[in-house]
């Protein structure tokens, strides 16, 4: 198992890093969040996790830790593979999805696209008692929780399930006419997801 990768950021792609690490350069599928981290040029780590499939063998990278551990738990789960859960951490930081699957919080696990009502009681059921401890809610968010821009956070959730950057930035274009723009408002990323995933004609 790849545990982490350290070295100078080569390129970063909407979905990716490449990072070079001794001469060998990994790509690393990441969300916006911990993209938004990265920059061309400076050296950086990622904690990651391998996932092996008969035709491949992608590296998915992570801030920290317990965002990885997380993405590994949710695979867990029925019905869950790396895409789904990759989309997950886009839609929302790590202790909300703690949160909502500790609470029975069904609502907020749908707004993942891709989780309808059967896949987050699955959720909640399977994973309740190995969720892991949940921060203090009482507590301001702290900068990693912060979300990213949304045109970049509906962009790679498209690209986590499936859809090629092309059709993202095509559906990304037609919904910022949607998005209010009035100071400190922030868009409702599930709900701009969801209608992107309707304008390109496939429903999850």
């Amino acid at each position: 198992m790849i545990a982490s990768v350290r070295g100078q950021v080569l390129a970063l792609a909407p979905d990716a890093a490449v990072v070079d690490v001794g001469g060998v350069g990994y790509s690393v599928r990441a969300t916006p969040g911990t993209l938004a981290g990265l920059a061309v040029g400076t050296e950086s780590t990622l904690h990651t996790s391998l996932v092996v499939r008969e035709d491949s063998l992608t590296l998915y990278g992570f801030a920290d830790a317990d965002e990885r551990d997380l993405f590994e738990l949710l695979q867990t789960a029925s019905g869950v593979g790396p895409r789904l859960a990759q989309a997950a951490l886009a839609v929302h930081p790590p202790n909300a999805v703690r949160r909502a699957i500790a609470t029975g919080d069904s609502r907020t696990l749908t707004q993942i696209p891709g989780v309808g009502k059967k896949g987050a009681e699955r959720l909640i059921l399977e994973l309740k008692d190995r969720i892991g401890p949940i921060a203090d809610t009482g507590t301001a968010p702290t900068a990693r929780e912060v979300r990213p821009q949304w045109r970049e956070q509906v962009q790679q959730g498209l690209i986590a399930l499936g859809w090629t950057q092309k059709d993202a930035a095509s559906a990304i274009t037609r919904l910022a006419d949607t998005v209010g723009t009035a100071e400190g408002e922030r868009p409702d990323v599930p709900s701009l997801l969801k209608q992107a995933i309707r304008m390109l004609g496939k429903t999850r």
